[in-house]
């Protein structure tokens, strides 16, 4: 698995930081999460490939978080994308895509299909599961986490000690069943190892809520947005955004393994205010920057 921020910056992009996006890559799924103007020429400077995005998450309708899609759709129309990319956006909210693509009628538009996303988890395969939950920001605002499902690993040398060669019934195994071999019993438990599966949480534009906890709750990176330092916490309230204590305090009430900030104002140059701040609260805070990636195996 891993991550990339294609944008880090809030609603005014600067020199260093774009407008919203990040990218998962797990195994043959790229999900994008967010689309914020931009992203196409980020994707590109990350070495990554457009043509390779299975899904895309939207948090919210505000303009940092989607102007980049119809872009996007075209450069990918152009270039003959043949998949459907599925767009899941918050519940209520289909009429939005449809009226921003509506411009662009006649055009070469990649082909998309829009899911509208309640509360829970909303998508669910063999290997991973996605969870979104409302989130505090004056408009319908969705948080997501990509929840891979724990595996089991099977001790080969163990089993040939007593004498189970490869075979199908390996997925049995693999499966936490046990399997009976020349008439022995063979616990899963004792021929497997149980790998628990990661976590990653994105909380995007919000005021501290009790949502962006549960959502984040032992999660094993928090990316979350932190707009302000401590200096504007008055307009961070107004506006429905957060400090980087804010975050740092969901990171240590949700028990997450990791924070990573972003989505920062373009009043601030430097990030190690940031950091400092937050990891007065929770130690394993960082300020995370465009093209920065993150590794989880």
């Amino acid at each position: 698995m891993e991550i990339v921020l294609l944008g880090t910056s809030s609603m005014v992009p600067t020199v260093e930081r774009n407008h919203s996006s990040s990218w998962l890559k797990y195994e043959n799924e790229n999900i994008l999460i967010d689309c914020g103007e931009g992203t196409q020429r980020q994707i590109r400077k990350a070495k990554l490939s457009a043509m390779k995005i299975t899904k895309i998450l939207i948090t919210h309708w505000h303009g940092d978080h989607i102007l980049g899609l119809p872009g996007l759709f075209l450069t990918l129309g152009m270039h003959d994308f043949s998949g459907v990319i599925e767009v899941y956006v918050p519940n209520g909210t289909k009429e939005y895509m449809h009226k921003m693509m509506g411009f662009f009628i006649g055009s070469e538009v990649a082909r998309y299909k829009i899911i509208e996303v309640e509360q829970g988890m909303f998508f669910e395969n063999e290997k991973f599961k996605l969870e979104a939950k409302w989130l505090e920001h004056g408009v319908k605002t969705l948080g997501y986490s990509f929840i891979e499902k724990d595996k089991r690993k099977i001790l080969m040398n163990k089993l040939k000690k007593v004498g189970v060669k490869p075979g199908p019934h390996i997925k049995q195994l693999q499966a936490g069943k046990d399997i009976v071999v020349n008439g022995k019993k063979i616990k899963a438990k004792d021929y497997t190892q149980l790998i628990k599966g990661k976590k990653v949480t994105f909380v995007s534009d919000t005021r501290k809520c009790k949502n962006a906890i549960e959502l984040a709750k032992e999660a094993d990176i928090l990316f979350s947005e932190a707009c302000y330092l401590n200096d504007f916490k008055d307009l961070a309230k107004q506006r429905m955004h957060m400090t980087a204590e804010d975050a740092a305090t969901i990171a240590k009430q949700a028990k997450a393994k990791r924070l990573v900030m972003v989505h920062f104002s373009q009043r601030y140059s430097n990030l190690k205010d940031f950091e400092k701040q937050a990891k007065k609260v929770f130690k394993k805070s960082e300020a995370g920057k465009d093209l920065e990636k993150f590794n989880l195996s």
